[in-house]
């Protein structure tokens, strides 16, 4: 598939309540049936950068995982955001991306963010997540993972990167110029989604949720609105005649990541 639709869901999270979550995600994402081919939430969509794992995990036999799967059926497109998810007695902000046919790929988020407490109470990630989906390889982080280059590199093993976020107002140019700059070394495209509002601790969010191209231009801009879905696409065949036109790749440093 050479076009790919994507369409970004930029929502307030309401704290610490996944009822309340998937049904207000409910009527975000009916009129979108057959419209786009990827629906990207934000990082724990269905509760908000929150902490209290033991309270709030699921396991993957869980509720959001089997409305994640209904939702991508009904939609005809697959479904991706990150929640808390707990398997062998560890805990893990996981982005999932689960497909209409039922597949369920997984990404655990790698670089916790220790400021937070986060790394208190979860298991970080010890693998990247890749994702081949109508011809596309799709390549999974979770917000913080956005600060380490050397973690996103890629070697042309992806095409589209996405990353879901619960990314505070006051770093939000830390968010738009990273965003950019993955887009840009890598010489592919981004996509990522942050949430609004205001969470359980006080901290605000501002969105700004975009798609950047290979070459840095933004394709789509939410700017702060609240409860917004905004549509792009993309397209394989632009990005392999910009990669052939301007071969960067061929002059890249390899290296190997150790844990």
């Amino acid at each position: 598939m050479d076009l790919l639709r994507i369409s970004l869901v930029q929502t307030e999270v309401i704290w610490e309540n996944p009822d309340a979550n998937r049904k207000k995600l409910d009527q975000l994402l009916k009129p979108l049936r057959g419209l786009t081919d990827l629906i990207l939430l934000p990082e724990m969509f269905v509760t908000g950068f929150s902490v209290q794992a033991l309270s709030l995990a699921e396991p993957m036999s869980g509720t959001t995982v089997a409305w994640m799967l209904q939702k991508a059926r009904e939609t005809e497109a697959a479904l991706a955001g990150s929640l808390i998810i707990q398997e062998n007695g560890n805990y893990f902000n996981r982005f999932l991306f689960v497909s209409p046919n039922g597949d369920i790929i997984h990404y655990d988020k790698r670089h916790l963010f220790s400021m937070g407490g986060e790394n208190r109470y979860f298991t970080n990630g010890k693998s990247k997540g890749i994702v081949h989906y109508n011809g596309w390889r799709i390549a999974l982080f979770v917000c913080y993972d956005l600060r380490f280059p050397v973690w996103c590199r890629s070697i042309s093993d992806a095409d589209l990167m996405l990353f879901v976020a619960n990314w505070p107002e006051k770093r939000n140019l830390v968010w738009q110029t990273l965003i950019r700059a993955r887009a840009i070394e890598n010489q592919l495209y981004v996509a990522g989604v942050n949430r609004t509002g205001k969470d359980g601790t006080g901290i605000g969010y501002a969105g700004e949720s975009t798609l950047i191209d290979p070459k840095g231009l933004c394709l789509l801009d939410m700017g702060q609105q609240q409860d917004a879905v905004a549509t792009g696409t993309i397209s394989l065949e632009e990005l392999m005649r910009f990669r052939k036109k301007f071969p960067v790749t061929d002059d890249v440093d390899l290296f190997e990541i150790s844990f």
